[in-house]
C-alpha cells in the first residue's frame, strides 16, 4: 500500500516576493505538520543555497523548484536539478518550455489557472494554449488558504474534471502559494504524496546510507588530531576531497527526490483540508463456480474471506485497471490520526461520494469518526476514471473537504 507524506508544493521566500527566509519557511512547515515542501520562487532558484543545512536542522525535505512567472501564466516546475530558462518560451509555445523541464528531470504544473490576472496579479490567469494535455503533469486545482470555498479553485477543479472526462490522465494538487506566515492565517489544504513500496525502499536506503556516512565522518573527526586553523596548515587536496564528498552526498540525497517527483507525475495524490482520504480498488479473479457472491452496496466490514484476497489485483490511486471487470470492490479510508493536531473537524455526518466520468456511482453518509468504508459497485462501461470526494462542514463553511486523485480504467467491461 502507499505511504502517505503531507506536502506543500508551492512556496516562496524573499528571494522572490515572499517575506520569509527558507529557514523560517521550513520551521513554519514543520509546525504545520508538513514533511515535504517544494521551493518555487518566481524565476529564480537562489533560495536553495542553504537547503542542505536547513533540511538537516529541521528534518524537512526541500525539493528544488521554480515558478515560471510570465505575462501569460504561471507554471510551477518541480524536481529540477538545473536552472531551466523560462525566457526561451513565447506566448504560443509553452509546450516547448514543458519539454525543456522534462528534459531536465522535472515536472510542470499549471498554477492557479483562473486567478484574477493583470493588472491585479500579472500573469496569474492562465492564457497559454495547450495543444497536447498529455505533456502537462498536473493542475493546481486548489490555491491559497481555504481554497475549496473560492471560485477560482472551483473553476480549476472543474477544468481538471473536464479533462479527465475527455480521457486525459493528469494529476491535481493544492498549492498554498505560501509567501508569508501570520498567526491568524486561515487553514490551508495539504497535498499528500503516496510513495509505493519501491519508492519507500529507495527512501529508506538513502536515509540509511546518509546515517552511515554521517556516523563514519563523526567517528573520523573524533580520532583526528586538532589542527591550527591557518592557511599554511590546510592542504588544498583536502579542500578538493571535502568538496567532492559534499557533491556526492548532495547527489545521493537529491536522487531521493525522484521518488516524490514520480509519485506526483503518476497522480499518487490525495488533497484535503483535514483528514487523509485514501482509496483503492480490488478486482477479484474467480472461477465462475467458486465466485463468492456479494450484492452491490455499501458495507462497513470486509465481505471476503482472507483466503480470497490472494486471487485479486489491487489498484491504488494513480493506477490504471487494464482488465475487464463487472464489479469493483472499493475501499475508502478516512485517516484522522495523521496531522490530527493541525486541523479542527467538528463531529458531524460527512457525505462521501464515489465520482466518475459517468457521474456519481455511489454515495453515503458517514460519521466523522468512522475510519473506513467498503463499497461493492457495478462500474458502467465505458468508465474512464474513479475518485473519492468528501463533503462536510469546516471552519463555518460547507463544501468539499477532500478528494483523491483518480484511479483510471481502460473503459472495457466484461459480463
Amino acid at each position: 500500500m502507499l505511504r502517505w507524506t503531507p506536502a506543500e508544493l508551492h512556496t516562496h521566500t524573499f528571494h522572490s516576493d515572499g517575506s520569509q527566509s527558507l529557514q523560517e519557511l521550513a520551521q513554519a512547515a514543520r509546525q504545520a505538520g508538513i514533511d515535504v515542501i517544494a521551493l518555487t520562487d518566481h524565476n529564480t532558484q537562489s533560495g536553495l543555497m542553504d537547503r542542505d543545512g536547513i533540511e538537516a536542522s529541521t528534518g524537512l525535505r526541500i525539493i528544488a523548484g521554480m515558478e515560471w512567472t510570465t505575462f501569460y501564466g504561471h507554471m510551477v516546475t518541480i524536481g529540477l536539478q538545473q536552472y531551466v530558462d523560462w525566457r526561451q518560451v513565447g506566448q504560443g509555445d509553452i509546450e516547448k518550455g514543458i519539454h525543456l523541464v522534462h528534459e531536465a528531470g522535472g515536472i510542470a504544473g499549471i498554477a492557479h489557472p483562473f486567478r484574477i490576472g493583470s493588472p491585479i496579479c500579472t500573469g496569474c490567469y492562465w492564457e497559454y494554449p495547450i495543444h497536447d494535455w498529455s505533456q502537462v503533469d498536473y493542475i493546481e486545482v486548489w490555491s491559497t488558504l481555504m481554497p475549496f470555498m473560492k471560485q477560482d479553485s472551483q473553476r480549476a477543479f472543474s477544468l481538471w474534471t473536464e479533462l479527465l472526462n475527455q480521457g486525459h490522465r493528469l494529476a491535481a494538487t493544492s498549492g498554498r502559494d505560501w509567501h508569508r506566515t501570520l498567526p491568524d492565517d486561515a487553514p490551508a489544504a495539504i497535498t499528500y504524496i503516496g510513495l509505493d513500496s519501491i519508492g519507500e525502499q529507495k527512501l529508506e536506503a538513502v536515509e540509511q546510507k546518509q546515517d552511515r556516512d554521517q556516523n563514519a565522518a563523526t567517528e573520523q573527526r573524533m580520532h583526528e588530531q586538532p589542527q591550527t586553523n591557518t592557511p599554511a596548515s590546510i592542504d588544498p587536496s583536502e579542500w578538493v576531497a571535502a568538496h567532492d564528498q559534499a557533491e556526492q552526498h548532495a547527489s545521493i540525497h537529491r536522487s531521493d527526490d525522484h521518488s516524490y517527483i514520480e509519485a506526483i507525475r503518476s497522480g499518487r495524490l490525495s488533497v484535503t483540508m483535514g483528514p487523509l482520504l485514501d482509496l483503492y480498488a480490488v478486482v477479484h479473479h474467480y472461477e465462475a463456480t467458486n465466485k463468492h457472491e456479494v450484492t452491490e452496496g455499501i458495507y462497513s466490514h470486509s465481505l471476503l474471506p482472507e483466503s480470497d484476497h490472494s486471487a485479486c489485483s489491487i489498484y491504488q490511486i494513480g493506477d490504471v485497471i487494464h482488465t475487464g471487470h463487472q464489479q469493483l470492490q472499493l475501499h475508502i479510508q478516512l485517516d484522522r490520526k495523521i496531522r490530527h493536531s493541525h486541523y479542527e473537524l467538528p463531529s458531524q455526518k460527512l457525505r462521501l461520494v464515489m465520482m466518475s466520468d459517468q457521474g456519481i456511482l455511489a454515495e453515503t453518509k458517514l460519521d466523522s469518526e468512522e475510519p473506513w468504508q467498503e463499497w461493492i459497485i457495478a462500474v458502467p462501461a465505458p468508465t474512464k476514471w474513479l475518485r473519492a470526494e468528501l463533503y462536510g462542514y469546516f471552519h463555518e463553511v460547507c463544501g468539499m473537504l477532500a478528494f483523491t486523485n483518480a484511479i483510471y480504467t481502460d473503459g472495457k467491461n466484461t459480463e
